[in-house]
Order: structure tokens, then C-alpha cells, then sequence
């Protein structure tokens, strides 16, 4: 008769990463969510001083591409949690579940996962370096600071990362996507 205990101790370290990536993915979300309204109150704000005082701002391109940015990347590890990304279905419906866990599994965790970190470290480094040199976006009449804006990258990007890699082992695991999620 075999031992069990390592099979609890592995569904709980992944049931543990599962809980903290989901964490992470909902934390970000939030901050998309903050990112859309603060996009959303700008244009109306510009186009409101563009056409009624015929004032507009010098600042509102630069808030439009930082916030949009910042709800993609923000919101993409939400996604991709609650399953909600779009898929072609014709080919994966037709193959066996254990073969589709397993391409999904090598595809996450071990393509995926590995190339988005390598992105997050970059986009730290860059957050970083915006942040000790000051760095202003140098296009722009307002140049506003650059490292709020890699900040929210970078963050976006190390949610994703850790959701990959949950998913990833979720399907390895065969615990799928129709699993329990925590939110």
C-alpha cells in the first residue's frame, strides 16, 4: 500500500499557489479597474474643456495611453483566471481532455510562465531605473514621470506570470478549469 501524504502535500503547496496567484490576479484587476475609471473621468474632462472652453489639456494623450495600457496589462491575469480569454475551440473540442491539460500545462507553464517572468524582470528593471533617474516621458509637453506607469506594467505582468504558471500546474494536475477557484 502506498503513502498518500505526498500527493496532500503537493494538492496543497498548489492549492496554496492557486489562492495567492488568484490573489494577485484579483488585486491587479482592481487596480485596472481604478485605471479605467481614472481613463474614463480624463476624456470626459477633455473633451468637455476642448469643446466647451476651447481649453484643452496638455495632459490628456499621456493619461490616455498610460491608463489604457495599465487596463490591459492590469486585467489580463483576471482573465485569463476566470477563463474568460477567447479561444478557437474547433480543434481542442475534438481531442481528449488529458492530451488538452497537457498541451495547456506544457504551453503555461513551461512557454508562457518562463517568457512573461522574463518580461516582469524587465519591466522592473525598467521601473527602477525610471524611478532612480527620474525619467519623464520626453515626447511630451507635460512629461509626466515614466515609473508609474512601468510600475503598473510590471505588475500586470508578474500577476500574469504567477497565474501561468498556476493554470499551468492546474492542468498537469488535471484539476482543470472548471476546478474550484477561489476569488
Amino acid at each position: 500500500m502506498t503513502d498518500a501524504r505526498p500527493f496532500v502535500r503537493e494538492a496543497t503547496m498548489l492549492n496554496a499557489l492557486t489562492r495567492f496567484s488568484n490573489g494577485v490576479s484579483w488585486c491587479a484587476s482592481q487596480l485596472a479597474s481604478v485605471a479605467a475609471a481614472v481613463l474614463t473621468l480624463s476624456m470626459v474632462y477633455e473633451v468637455f474643456a476642448r469643446y466647451v472652453f476651447d481649453a484643452p489639456t496638455v495632459w490628456a494623450f499621456d493619461i490616455a495611453y498610460m491608463a489604457n495600457g495599465a487596463v490591459f496589462l492590469l486585467g489580463v491575469a483576471y482573465v485569463l483566471r476566470e477563463d474568460a480569454h477567447i479561444r478557437i475551440d474547433v480543434l481542442r473540442n475534438r481531442l481528449p481532455a488529458r492530451f488538452n491539460g497537457a498541451v495547456q500545462g506544457v504551453a503555461y507553464l513551461l512557454i508562457l510562465a518562463p517568457f512573461f517572468g522574463m518580461l516582469s524582470w524587465i519591466a522592473m528593471s525598467h521601473t527602477w531605473r525610471a524611478w532612480v533617474r527620474h525619467e519623464v516621458e520626453t515626447v511630451s509637453p507635460w512629461a509626466p514621470l515614466m515609473w508609474p506607469f512601468y510600475l503598473l506594467i510590471a505588475i500586470g505582468l508578474v500577476a500574469l506570470t504567477l497565474q501561468l504558471a498556476a493554470e499551468g500546474l492546474r492542468a498537469f494536475c488535471r484539476q482543470g478549469p472548471d476546478a474550484k477557484k477561489e476569488h
